[in-house]
């Protein structure tokens, strides 16, 4: 079984991971009949019903949930149709890393595909590294931007990163994934290639294709400016 703890989204979250591992057992070890198959299914959609509410924030309905479906993986093993270990799960480290400027629904996507694959670290960029990469400075400065990203509930800790090496970051998390922007610098076989060189071997790395809901900082601030400037 997962852990206790305090805050209910981490306690959810933890319960869904638990959960995951035991039915795929379960599931490997099922020596049931049809009744109990349904009963394993029903236990499944609970599960999947528990994961939906976590996703939409009602934290209580889905410990509610996900407390049914560990009762229905719980009867199939005392009825002899399966067997199981409930045990903790680690979660994968997930790296993300970025400007974070006016955030909008396009970063809040990003970070909520980041947090189905474990959990979310991300490193903020410097205001100094924005406009050496970009020409410019961010319309809001670094501490302002880490303030905004760490109260993001799909992050588990944002921070700052270094202000001459990027990749000082990603040795400090040791992710299992790092997940990319499409608009970012480094490609997949460049930063697989320098992350061999500083000894962080099998980190898998994702590249999304296209943003995600198609928002930018740029088309925001382009809009603003054309509404509101009186120039």
């Amino acid at each position: 079984m997962a852990s206790w703890v305090s805050d209910p989204a981490e306690r959810l979250k933890n319960y869904l991971n638990s959960f995951r591992a035991a039915v795929e057992e379960a599931e490997r070890n099922f020596t049931g009949g049809r009744s109990e198959r349904e009963v394993l299914e029903m236990a499944k959609r609970y599960y999947e019903d528990a994961r939906y509410s976590y996703d939409k924030g009602d934290y209580i309905t889905g410990l509610i949930n996900i407390s049914y479906a560990e009762g229905l993986l719980d009867a199939l093993r005392m009825l002899g149709a399966s067997s199981f270990k409930w045990q903790r799960v680690e979660e994968p480290r997930v790296f993300v890393g970025g400007t974070f400027d006016i955030l909008h629904p396009g970063h809040i996507a990003l970070l909520r595909e980041a947090s189905k694959y474990g959990r979310v670290f991300v490193t903020v960029a410097r205001n100094a590294n924005v406009k050496r990469f970009k020409g410019y400075e961010p319309v809001n400065d670094e501490r302002t931007r880490l303030e905004v990203v760490s109260a993001v509930r799909y992050v588990y800790k944002a921070f700052l990163g270094d202000e001459t090496d990027y990749l000082k970051s990603v040795e400090a998390v040791k992710p299992d994934l790092i997940l990319l922007g499409p608009d970012q610098f480094v490609d997949e076989e460049t930063l697989s290639r320098q992350l061999r060189d500083r000894g962080l071997e099998g980190v898998r790395i994702i590249k999304l294709k296209e943003k995600i809901g198609g928002f930018s900082t740029s088309s925001l601030i382009k809009k603003i400016l054309e509404s509101r400037c009186r120039c």
